[in-house]
């Protein structure tokens, strides 16, 4: 589980292809100190499971590097296959008890992939709004939130089989958001919430939300007569 807060970016130093799947290894300025062997980190809003962390990175400038093998899966539903040597990517290590939840939950697990329709300055930051598939545009609702490429922001409006958000200064320093154009692919994760919601609603028999339903579950004393 995640935040959406990014740490730091890293930039890929290679990308293995074995089969269908694949090995990544990153190289960052992130303290991997309490990271070992089996941990999880989100690169570009993908979950991954460490294989391999170099600690020799500080006596190397303070820069680490880690391993993680990427499932054909992934490589099938993200952009983690499009990464090259030299690739930036955002970072994040996993919650902890101990670690503020600045954003939102974030499980790691990508829906999907979307396309930066548009990027326009704002002000010191960016517009941007980002078309999704159908299935995707579902689950989401304005001012909620949306894990973009590992960054959790809020939806700002509602468009035609999209949505757009602003984007701070602050973010576009600190993650690779600066690095993309209109027509690059982003990683895409809606509200675990927003799921939930559709699931229910679209189990057979739980398709309507009435008073009859409210009242039965207790969201209400009564039904109000008519």
């Amino acid at each position: 589980m995640f935040t959406g807060i990014i740490e730091a970016t890293g930039r890929v130093k290679s990308v293995e292809k074995k089969g269908l799947s694949g090995r990544i290894t990153v190289e960052t300025a992130l303290d991997l100190t309490d990271v070992n062997e089996g941990d999880s980190i989100n690169v570009d809003g993908v979950c991954l499971t460490v294989t391999g962390v170099l600690k020799e990175g500080r006596s190397q400038g303070g820069r680490w590097a880690f391993k993680a093998d990427i499932s054909a899966e992934t490589l099938r539903i993200t952009t983690l296959g499009e990464l090259r040597s030299g690739s930036s990517v955002n970072l994040e290590k996993s919650l902890t008890p101990r670690k503020p939840l600045g954003g939102h939950f974030v499980t790691g697990h990508v829906d999907g992939t979307g396309t930066i329709r548009r990027k326009v300055t704002s002000g010191e930051g960016v517009e941007l709004e980002v078309s999704v598939p159908e299935a995707l545009s579902r689950q989401l609702v304005k001012k909620g939130s949306v894990s973009v490429d590992g960054i959790s922001l809020t939806v700002a409006e509602l468009t035609e089989g999209g949505f757009r958000a602003a984007i701070i200064p602050h973010t576009l320093k600190v993650t690779t958001l600066v690095e993309k154009g209109e027509g690059g692919r982003v990683n895409i994760e809606t509200d675990i919430i927003g799921k939930y919601v559709e699931r229910f609603l679209s189990w057979p028999g739980k398709g309507e939300v009435t008073e009859d339903f409210l009242a039965e579950h207790g969201f209400i004393s009564e039904k109000k007569d008519r």
